[in-house]
Formats: C-alpha cells, sequence, structure tokens
C-alpha cells in the first residue's frame, strides 16, 4: 500500500501544472514508488523499453465503486510524463498506447521496436475507458499448439506482453497435470494406469477437454513437474499485475481405469471417432461429480493457490448424452462395446425431456461448484453453441443455463468471427456474465487474414446495443499465437476504445509505431494489404470440403481440388500491395519489423500462387495433357523451394518448434517423445480421421521436405493415370504411410535465414510475374 510518506512527497511535487500532473524532479523518484501495484506496473515496462520507460511517472488510483469502467490517462508537459490507471494493468496498457501513438515502441511476436525519445511531448490527459470489465485472452487449444515447450522467460514475455495489451483475465492452463494426477493417485489408480491416461505434450489440451485419452502417452514425471514450477511462476506475476486468470476444473471427464473400478457409477461412455480412445464423462449427477469436483479445487488450491474463476467445459465438442442407457449397473465398457456409448446425443427425446436433462446438467455442475468453492466463478466457452447449433437451439442453451445463479457463472462467447450472432440467439445468455470475442486463428496455421473493418464495425455495434445484459468483457481467443499481429493490435486497440478517429488513421499510427516512420505511399500499400487480407474474417480454405490445411498445398493431395472456389480476399491487389511494399524497401530495410511483414506478405501471396498451379497441374494430368502439367508442377516446385528458402527470415520455422521441443526434454527417451509429438502435431495431427494437416504453418522446413514432396507424389501417379482410371485411395494410402515414416524419423533441421530477405522477395515477385 501506499503510505503517508509517499503521498507526502508527491503532493509536494504537484505543481501549478493541473490536472493532477505530477512534476518529477528525477527520474528515479518515480521507481522509488512503493506501491506493489505500481512496481508490477513498473517491472512490465522496465522489462520491455528498458532504462528510459523509469522516467515516466506511474499512479495508481483504484476505482472506488465496483463496477467502474477501466481506465487510464496519460499527462506531459515540459518533458515530464505521468501515467495515472485504476489498475496496474491500466497502466501498463496507458504507457504502451501512448509509446505507440508517438511513435516509439510496438511489441510483436515477430519482435520489438523500441525508440524511446530524449524527451517525453506533451500529452494532454485525456482519460480512455474502456467499454469492458475485462479483457480476456487465449484458448485452451493455445496450450497445445503453442506453448507446450515454453519456459519461464518465454511465459514472462507474454505476461508483459498481455499487460500492455490491456489484458486482465487470460486462461492460465499450465501446471494441472500436476493436480489431476495427484487426485487420480487418490483414489486408486496405479502408475500403470496413469500412464495410459495422460496424451503427450503436444496434445493436452483434447485430452483435458475429454476429445480423447492416452494420445502419444505417456506423459514423463518431469514434464508435469516441470509444468507445475512454471504455473507457479505465470500466476506469481499475474497476480501481481492484479490480473483474474481463468484456471482449471473438472467438468466430468474420468480415466477409462477409473470408469472400470466403478461400474455402479453414472459414467457415460462417449462417442468418440477418428481413430482416438473414446473418453468417460461422469454424470454430474452422481454423488462422485461433486467429490471429484470439490477435490480437485482443493489441490489445486493448495498446489497453486485460490481463484475465483474456474474453466470447466463438459460438452467441447462433444454432445451431452439424453438417456442413461449403458450407465451405472448397466455399464459395459469392454472395447466390444466401444461404439455403443450413449453420449452422441443423437437419441431421439421429447424436447421436454431434453431441457429437463439439460437443466439438470447445469444444475449439478454448479452445485458442485458451490459446495467446494461458493465464492467461484463457473466458467465455460460458449463455442458449442455455435459448433452444434442443431442441438444447441436456443431452448436447449436456455435450459442448460437456467438453474444456475446469474452472478456463478461466466460465458466466453469465443467464436463470434465465424458464428455470428450466438449471444443474440441465447438472449445474451440470460443474464449470467459473458464475454464476447473472436477466436481468429485455428490450430496454429498462419495465412495473412483477419478482418479489421468488421472488428471496428462489430464492437460499435455491440456496446451500442442494448440487448447485451450483462456482457463483462472483450477478448481474442486464439488457438494459436505468432501471426498476424496487426489483428491483436487493433482488437485490442478497440477495446479500449483507442481505435482512432478512422481505419485510415489508426493505421497510420501502427505503421509509425511499428516501422519508425511513415509516408503516404507506404500508406497507401498498407491500405491495400488490409484490402487484400486483412479483410476476411475467417479463412474458409482452413477446412475446404472437409480437408484441414491453410492452402491447398498444405492439405493432403486430392485431386478434387479442381472444384475449389479460390482463397478469400483480392489477390490482385494483394500482389500489387506486396509489389508497393518491396518498391519501398530501400527506405525501409533498416526496419527488421518492416522486412519480416514484407517476407509474410509475399509468403502468402506466393503460397496462394502455389495454389493455383496445383490446381493448373491436377486438370491438366487429368485431360492427358502432360506438357502442361510438367510446366505446371516444375513451377510448383520452384516456388516451394523459394518459399522454403525466404521463409528462414521468419523467426519461427520447423526447426524452432522442434529444437524447442527437444531442449524441453531432461533425457534422451523424453526428447524423442517430445520431438515426435512436436512433428506429429504440425503434420499429421493424429487419428483415422481429417484432422491431418489441421496445425499446418507456413515455416521453413515444411514447405520443403513435406508439403512439396507429398504433392510430387500425387502428381507423379496422376501423370502416370491419365485420362484411365485413377486409384486415389491407394495413392493417398502411400502418402500417409511417407507422412507417419516422416514425423518417426529423428531429421535435424536448421533455421537458414536467406542473407538478403528483401532480395528475396523481389526473386520471388520475379517467379511469380513468369508463372
Amino acid at each position: 500500500m501506499t503510505g503517508p510518506s509517499f503521498l507526502s512527497r508527491r503532493q509536494a511535487l504537484a505543481g501549478s501544472l493541473g490536472a493532477g500532473l505530477i512534476a518529477v524532479a528525477e527520474p528515479a523518484l518515480a521507481a522509488s514508488a512503493d506501491d506493489a501495484g505500481e512496481a508490477a506496473a513498473r517491472g512490465v515496462l522496465t522489462r520491455l523499453f528498458g532504462a528510459g520507460a523509469r522516467d515516466i511517472a506511474l499512479k495508481l488510483e483504484p476505482s472506488p465503486q465496483a463496477g467502474s469502467r477501466p481506465w487510464y490517462a496519460v499527462e506531459s508537459r515540459d518533458g515530464r510524463a505521468l501515467v495515472r490507471g485504476d489498475t496496474p494493468v491500466a497502466l501498463a496498457r496507458g504507457v504502451y498506447a501512448w509509446l505507440r501513438e508517438i511513435g516509439a515502441a510496438q511489441v510483436s511476436w515477430e519482435g520489438d521496436r523500441v525508440a524511446l525519445p530524449a524527451r517525453w511531448p506533451d500529452a494532454a490527459g485525456a482519460r480512455m475507458a474502456s467499454p469492458f470489465a475485462h479483457r480476456a485472452y487465449l484458448n485452451t487449444c493455445t496450450y497445445g499448439y503453442t506453448t507446450p515447450w515454453w519456459d519461464w522467460p518465454r511465459w514472462a514475455r507474454e505476461i508483459d506482453w498481455m499487460a500492455i495489451h490491456g489484458i486482465d483475465m487470460p486462461l492460465a492452463m499450465e501446471g494441472q497435470e500436476y493436480v489431476w494426477r495427484a487426485l487420480w493417485r487418490e483414489v486408486g489408480l496405479s502408475e500403470a494406469e496413469l500412464a495410459g491416461y495422460f496424451s503427450g505434450p503436444a496434445f493436452t489440451p483434447w485430452q483435458r477437454m475429454g476429445n480423447f485419452e492416452g494420445y502419444l502417452a505417456p506423459l514423463p514425471a518431469a514434464w508435469i513437474d516441470k509444468k507445475r514450477d512454471l504455473q507457479r511462476q505465470i500466476l506469481g506475476r499475474m497476480r501481481e499485475l492484479a490480473m483474474s486468470p481463468i484456471l482449471p476444473a473438472f467438468g466430468g471427464y474420468v480415466p477409462k481405469a477409473f470408469a472400470l473400478k466403478n461400474p455402479k457409477a453414472l459414467i457415460h461412455r462417449m462417442r468418440v471417432g477418428g481413430g482416438f480412445h473414446e473418453t468417460y464423462w461422469l454424470d454430474p449427477r452422481d454423488p462422485l461429480f461433486a467429490h471429484l469436483a470439490g477435490r480437485f479445487l482443493a489441490l489445486y488450491g493448495e498446489t497453486y493457490g485460490a481463484g475465483t474463476y474456474y474453466l470447466a467445459d463438459s460438452f467441447n465438442e462433444m454432445t451431452p448424452p439424453l438417456t442413461d442407457a449403458g450407465v451405472g449397473g448397466n455399464a459395459d465398457y469392454s472395447d466390444a462395446n466401444a461404439n455403443t456409448g450413449a453420449a452422441a446425443g443423437k437419441v431421439e427425446v421429447a424436447p421436454a425431456a431434453k431441457a429437463e436433462r439439460l437443466a439438470a446438467y447445469g444444475a449439478a455442475i454448479h452445485e458442485a461448484f458451490r459446495r467446494a468453492r461458493p465464492d467461484a466463478v463457473w466458467v465455460m466457452q460458449g463455442w458449442l453453441f455455435g459448433a452444434d447449433q442443431k442441438f444447441w437451439s436456443a431452448d436447449a442453451i436456455a435450459a442448460y443455463l437456467s438453474r444456475i445463479p446469474d452472478d456463478r457463472l461466466m460465458v466466453l462467447d469465443i467464436g463470434n468471427d465465424r458464428y455470428a450472432d450466438i449471444w443474440r440467439r441465447a438472449q445474451a445468455f440470460g443474464g449470467k456474465r459473458w464475454i464476447y470475442g473472436y477466436v481468429h486463428n485455428y490450430g496454429g496455421s498462419n495465412p495473412l487474414y483477419g478482418d479489421l473493418g468488421y472488428y471496428r464495425r462489430d464492437l460499435a455495434a455491440l456496446t451500442a446495443s442494448p440487448d447485451t445484459k450483462a456482457l463483462a468483457g472483450f477478448g481474442l481467443f486464439p488457438e494459436g499465437l505468432n501471426n498476424n499481429s496487426i489483428v491483436y493490435e487493433a482488437a485490442y486497440d478497440l477495446a479500449w476504445n483507442a481505435g482512432g478517429a478512422s481505419q485510415g488513421a489508426w493505421l497510420s499510427a501502427y505503421a509509425r509505431s511499428r516501422y519508425g516512420r511513415t509516408a503516404p505511399e507506404l500508406e497507401r500499400a498498407l491500405g491495400k494489404l488490409v484490402e487484400a487480407a486483412y479483410s476476411t474474417r475467417y479463412w474458409t480454405p482452413r477446412w475446404w470440403n472437409n480437408r484441414a490445411g491453410a492452402y491447398l498445398f498444405f492439405k493432403r493431395p486430392t485431386a478434387t481440388i479442381v472444384t475449389f472456389e479460390g482463397d478469400p480476399g483480392d489477390r490482385a491487389e494483394l500482389a500489387a500491395a506486396v509489389r508497393e511494399l518491396a518498391r519501398l524497401a530501400p527506405a525501409f530495410a533498416s526496419q527488421r519489423l518492416f522486412v519480416l511483414d514484407l517476407v509474410d506478405a509475399a509468403r502468402h501471396l506466393g503460397s496462394e500462387d502455389i495454389d493455383v498451379l496445383l490446381i493448373q497441374a491436377v486438370a491438366a494430368y487429368r485431360r492427358g495433357d502432360r506438357t502442361a502439367g510438367d510446366r505446371a508442377r516444375r513451377k510448383i516446385a520452384d516456388l516451394a523451394l523459394a518459399l522454403d528458402a525466404l521463409m528462414g527470415a521468419q523467426p519461427h520455422s520447423l526447426a524452432t518448434w522442434i529444437d524447442a521441443a527437444r531442449a524441453y526434454a531432461d533425457t534422451p527417451a523424453d526428447a524423442r517423445a517430445y520431438v515426435l509429438n512436436a512433428k506429429a502435431q504440425v503434420t499429421v495431427w493424429g487419428g483415422d480421421g481429417n484432422l491431418h494437416d489441421y496445425a499446418s504453418k507456413a515455416w521453413q522446413g515444411l514447405y520443403r521436405d513435406f508439403y512439396l514432396p507429398r504433392w510430387e507424389t500425387f502428381l507423379a501417379a496422376l501423370r502416370t493415370a491419365g485420362t484411365g482410371p485413377f486409384d486415389e485411395a491407394a495413392t493417398v494410402r502411400d502418402i500417409a504411410a511417407w507422412e507417419q515414416a516422416w514425423v518417426e524419423r529423428d531429421t535435424r533441421y536448421r533455421r537458414e535465414p536467406p542473407a538478403d530477405p528483401v532480395a528475396s522477395v523481389r526473386a520471388l515477385l520475379a517467379r511469380l510475374e513468369r508463372a
């Protein structure tokens, strides 16, 4: 707490400048603040912006009334700056917003630009208030697609990034296997049973949500213990910043071994396809549910300390069971009965019976929380309401939520950039608190896309609507990080009413902060890039024709690509934007972030061109035109290899992903297992369904060594078949076998940056002109 002596010193420094501005005689005085919140914010700023940021005075002014809008204000006069705000996060956000506004800094996944001025410019002290009580961040899947190999320095940086973007409600999902292991040991599971239960480190999110169990098992004990230590550091830093992390809780999924040991319990065998191990869900109406839920929260609190918000998803991409067939005393969990689980939810029941069952589930889950932690808020993702709208009708949603007190539930309505107006259909979730947001990223795949104009219009309409009831926040919930930073800068600016007078004005300030300066021709080029790539709300090719993969080139080969409708956006405008940026490169070549953005835009253009050439090659071979097919095939190989070489300029690659996995291990055996996990996730994923290439990446190493060989094999087979019969299924089986061998092969990759990325982009553009 701030003591009287601190207040008197600050009051003595207040001059006649007005608006509460504190004229700090010496920069070091600002750093002497003994308030913990100010110190936490100061730590963020010093770590990101260096010692120069200590010259900015910070003043924490907590809002006296609950429910007040979060705010910050920046005041500067005569080279002395003060940032005031109601929370440590607001202070960090206020400083960063001002530094970006004056073109002094930008912090992003691709890297940072920090150029603090020798003297702070004047600032009027306008109060910036967020319309949202909370700004949320992260997705349960982020902990598989991005963070499995993160250490504390990487996590510390991400938390700092959260703070300066004004995020105060992140999902904090690390370290939970330590608690699950303790819980299952407590109820009698053996070490051998646990070894067969936990999935590998790159697949833990889907294990936790009950989508499968034991995939790429075992999960090394060293990984579990390391994540425990990491989560303690993560929560410690988040709590220093007065964030409200969302923590994990028990949603009902139990190991098969537990189900076998409790044959009379109400445990549903959930129907799982795709070749994965089935899972088991303990009905919350069974007394065991409340016991396990309470013990998990107790063990979690003993390990990490108590929280307020706890995430429990019982039906994430799983359909609720509507009957009790095959559970309790009638349970049959034998392997022979694997596909007879009652949980498919496709059993026809009367609407009233369905509503009663869903209401009972919601009430029972809430009651389990109430008994264990009366002050806890149950948090659930609302993704299911959009992903399965046939089951989750407005009546079904209302029934599920009907018996839960309004202040004991928070819904994360995460998918509004894909499933519009779920909250309206759900009548703002019946008065429960809810967070509005976008997923944006799926699988960590990284095509250039987002919709800056849509976010601006959509959030303006949301905050103006009289129908939002207990809307409590906004958030971005990406499945993977490290791409499309402009989307996250824009969206979190809008969450603080800092989106600028227009999109053009915002883009100009963005360029100045990211590249050090701007120019009319740069702003025109960026405007074209926004129109071409960043006016796409959802990247439809990623799941085209029920086949995963960000581009056609990234998908497992098929001759059906000749029916592909084309990538979203305007390819001609994209090409014009890339060419203009390349023309401007000599003036901005010293700015690393400009070069990386140019490389990324060129890569996106080149990848789309490969897709066009693939369609041409397949069509030519099927009509018997080997000359045209061979010509397109040579161009595909040429472009793929050029892109692979170019992408070495980016900080993320197949080599860095695998190296991080290997480095996380403590033994050679663990290293082999981690590398297998890492390679499988970004390629074959798992199972025998259509998840392969779901987490495809535009990375150096994958263009050359994975995507190109698959299509070379496929096109060669298609060339041989000509106009005759083509056994695509047999060819794909051969490719699938090659993929699995690739995953299991311990190849050492090395990131190889191009000597001159700008020259490489120009060479790529020349290739595209000849294509």
